[in-house]
């Protein structure tokens, strides 16, 4: 017996069946050679169908971009609610740094991505509201986790969050030419040195 999908359902299957062949082809051919023609062909569908979910290859990036937000900071509350202190700092630390070392693409077309929205004012204003979004919940989470043993970073949690941040999108940089430049133990030194009591 077949089941039918109803026409929500259908819209939310191809939605993800979309984002999923949007995912690969912006892996594979960056930012600016992605077509949304090689989307359509990637997930099976029209060009019409992607138009039908998405206003344009910029929308449908920022929809993959805030999928994987809401993934990373569910992960990141998972980590702080099994950590505290510098140990929970360290574990989010880590964890990037894992997260960056297996999808060093993603961190690569991410920056090509905000290079190409910076010169876009609507554009960037729609990527700075998902940024600031990530950023003050990792803030939060780091917050919280410091504060499970009385500690606070030197500097207020969203100047704090930005710098990790800054540190983050330098390194991806870095690996690109040198994959052994600013280890993970180097950049947790650095960060935790930003801790004290409250």
């Amino acid at each position: 017996m077949t089941i039918r999908l109803t026409r929500p359902q259908q819209v939310e299957r191809n939605r993800g069946l979309l984002l999923d062949a949007a995912r690969s082809v912006f892996l594979e051919r960056g930012y600016a050679g992605a077509t949304l023609e090689a989307i359509a062909d990637e997930a099976g569908f029209s060009k019409g169908v992607v138009y039908s979910q998405f206003a344009g290859k910029a929308d449908l990036f920022l929809a993959l971009l805030e999928r994987r937000i809401a993934d990373r900071a569910e992960e990141n509350a998972r980590l702080v609610a099994e950590h505290a202190g510098v140990d929970a700092l360290r574990a989010l630390l880590r964890v990037n740094a894992r997260r960056a070392a297996e999808a060093a693409d993603w961190g690569r077309l991410l920056i090509e991505f905000r290079v190409v929205a910076a010169r876009d004012p609507a554009l960037n204003a729609r990527y700075a509201q998902l940024h600031t979004r990530t950023r003050d919940a990792f803030a939060r989470a780091i917050t919280d986790a410091l504060a499970k043993d009385g500690l606070v970073p030197a500097y207020p949690p969203e100047t704090f969050a930005q710098l990790i941040f800054a540190i983050d999108t330098g390194s991806t940089l870095e690996h690109a030419a040198d994959p052994d430049a600013l280890p993970t133990e180097l950049l947790e030194d650095l960060v935790t040195r930003l801790v004290g009591p409250a």
